[in-house]
Formats: structure tokens, C-alpha cells, sequence
């Protein structure tokens, strides 16, 4: 087990990481989610041992090892910017964790080989990284982490350099391998999707702090505050204020959306209401809410458009698989699914998500 025990991290007087405080078990899956400079390579530094914190211990089974150099830890970290040893092949770039370890040649060999399969190095066993892609290069790093069997694994958005098809594969493999070892796993990314794609449990970052630590379902779905619900959500979070007046959202006394089931319990008054984009759609189910937009650009990406529209003031985004092609500065109709819609006070708590 894993704890930061209130760890902060200020360097030059600037605060990288304020009060954190988080526990992760053996043989899980835990993704730092948030945008860049919310502090996520630096906490993975602190939990590595490459960064001592300003203040508070890091804890590995039950002994402080706040001290402790990384050369004395049981950690295997893997950054987007790789690193490997230029004048070594990329066998003995993976091998080399085993060698320093004292491992037999006959175990080395076939760490080796079964993590070169994996990640579809097989026939670039003898050249040098030089001598590679970047994505080659990147599955060498990759590969090396894996057989040096650490009890944490950190991956500072590993996969960014990879082809799409890889990433996919990584995705699915890479948790399997780490937990089937019982390491603590600790995966860094800008990337909702992602996060949503490996599973496990989700700490939302932002500006040093973290938001939300949870599962990672169970961050999206039932976010603690506008701030977390923000973090996890590209395209954009889709908000809009409002006041709930019985069985209805209004502004300035217009009803705009009917007040769904999950939402029902809520006091009547001002309050901000989210969506996200693929909860917004140019047809809906019976029980959904219509509302005439005005669009102002869309975006088509192969197999789905990103519907740029106006609402009260309001833009929001919405997410629709296909080809959507709509004029700008026309007006549409959409609907909202009321189902998923979440609510949020005026200091930004969660006062009600769906279910």
C-alpha cells in the first residue's frame, strides 16, 4: 500500500502540490487525471522518490520511506519523453533492470522476449534506439518497466507517442500485466476518454490540488464539485444557470427544462445545471427536453460532428456520431437527455448527479 500523508511540494515559493493526502492499494489501477500543470508528474516524482516533499511522509507498506532514495525503492516510472540507453540494443535496454538485479541469464531471456511480443518488438531485438521510431522507442521503455517487476508503476502519459491502434491494445494489456503482478499502478493523462478506457479508480487534479479520488465510474458519474465534473469532460462540460422552481429550471421566470426524477429532491433556487456534449443531440428520446439553439460553427471528425450552438447566451458543444453538416447562424433544435443532468451550487458543490 501506498500513502501520501499530507504532502505539499513548493519550489522557489511557487505551491506545485497543496495539502494531498491519498492511499492506493496493492495490485490496483489509478489514474491522475487533469490538464497540464495540475500537478500530476509532480506527485508521481514525490511518490517515486525523485522529489522529497516540502512537508508530510510518503508511506510504502506500512514504512515511511520519505527518505529514501528512488535507487532504493521497488519503482519502474515510464515518461511521454522516453528514456533508453543509446549505445545498448533494445534486448539489453529491457534487460538491463534483470542484470542489475543478478537475474539468470535463462530468466532474463525470457522476460525479455515475452515483453518484446507483447509490445511488438520481436524483430527490432537487435538495433539500437537510434535506429528506431519514436514509438518503437517508446514500447522499449515500456518493456524495461514491465520486466523489472517494481511494486509501483508509474506512467506519465505513456502511450501519447504510440499509433492509435497500439494505444488500444496498451490500453487493455497494460493493467492487466501490472495488477497480475500486484504493483500499485499510477497512470498520468490529459484525457477523460482515457481515464474512462483503463478503469480503476480516478484522482482529478487541478492546480496542485485533487479534486475527487474514487472509482473511476463513479468520478464521472457523480462528480463532488463543478470543478472535478469540469476536469473530466472533453469536449467541454456543457453549463447553463438556472432556478428550479418546482417541477421546472427557469430563466428570468422562463421555463426552460423540466426538473428530472434524480433532481426532484433539490430546494428551489439558483443553481448551475451540466451536461455533457454526447447528453445533447439533434434527436432525443420521448422523455427528453427540446430547445432551439442557434449554431455557430460544426466540426465533422470522421465518424462523429462537434456542433458548436448558443443558448440563452450559453455556448455549448454537442457530440453526435455522423456527419452532421448544419449552416452557422442557423436555427435547430436539440435535445437535452434529462437524465444525466448534474447540479451545482453557487460555491460549485455537487447537489445532485445522476444516478
Amino acid at each position: 500500500m501506498l500513502e501520501l500523508k499530507d504532502i505539499t511540494k513548493a519550489v522557489g515559493g511557487a505551491t506545485h502540490i497543496h495539502p494531498t493526502s491519498l492511499v492506493l492499494e496493492r495490485g490496483s489501477l489509478n489514474v491522475l487525471l487533469g490538464p497540464t500543470l495540475s500537478g500530476k508528474t509532480t506527485l508521481m516524482r514525490l511518490m517515486a522518490g525523485l522529489d522529497k516533499p516540502t512537508t508530510g511522509s510518503v508511506w510504502f507498506d506500512g514504512k515511511d520511506v520519505t527518505g529514501l532514495r528512488v535507487q532504493d525503492r521497488s519503482v519502474a516510472m515510464v515518461y511521454q519523453q522516453f528514456i533508453n540507453y543509446p549505445a545498448l540494443t533494445v534486448y539489453e535496454n529491457i534487460a538491463s533492470p534483470m542484470r542489475v538485479k543478478g537475474a539468470d541469464t535463462a530468466a532474463i531471456d525470457r522476460a525479455v522476449k515475452k515483453a518484446a511480443e507483447l509490445l511488438k518488438l520481436t524483430p527490432y531485438l537487435d538495433r539500437t534506439p537510434l535506429n528506431l521510431s519514436g514509438g518503437q522507442q517508446q514500447r522499449t521503455a515500456l518493456a524495461r518497466a514491465i520486466v523489472k517487476n517494481a511494486s509501483l508503476v508509474l506512467l506519465d502519459e505513456p502511450l501519447a507517442n504510440l499509433d492509435y491502434k497500439l494505444r488500444e491494445e496498451l490500453r487493455e494489456e497494460l493493467p492487466k500485466i501490472f495488477s497480475e503482478s500486484g504493483a500499485i499502478f499510477v497512470y498520468a493523462t490529459t484525457e477523460p476518454s482515457e481515464a474512462l478506457l483503463l478503469g480503476g479508480n480516478t484522482a482529478t487534479l487541478s492546480e496542485g490540488r485533487i479534486t475527487q479520488f474514487g472509482r473511476t465510474i463513479d468520478v464521472y458519474r457523480r462528480p463532488s464539485d463543478l470543478l472535478t465534473a469540469r476536469t473530466f469532460a472533453d469536449p467541454p462540460l456543457n453549463t447553463i444557470a438556472l432556478e428550479k422552481r418546482g417541477d421546472g429550471f427557469a430563466i428570468g421566470g422562463k421555463p426552460v427544462l423540466p426538473v428530472p426524477g434524480h433532481l426532484k429532491h433539490m430546494a428551489d433556487g439558483p443553481m448551475t445545471i451540466a451536461f455533457h456534449p454526447h447528453h445533447l443531440a439533434p434527436a432525443g428520446r420521448d422523455d427528453s427536453a427540446a430547445l432551439t439553439v442557434r449554431t455557430a460553427i460544426s466540426e465533422i471528425a470522421g465518424s462523429e460532428s462537434f456542433v458548436h450552438v448558443e443558448f440563452e447566451g450559453n455556448r455549448w458543444v454537442m457530440l453526435t456520431p455522423g456527419i452532421l453538416d448544419i449552416e452557422p447562424d442557423s436555427e435547430i433544435t436539440v435535445h437535452v437527455d434529462t437524465r444525466h443532468l448534474m447540479a451545482f451550487d453557487a460555491a460549485g458543490r455537487a447537489i445532485g448527479t445522476a444516478g
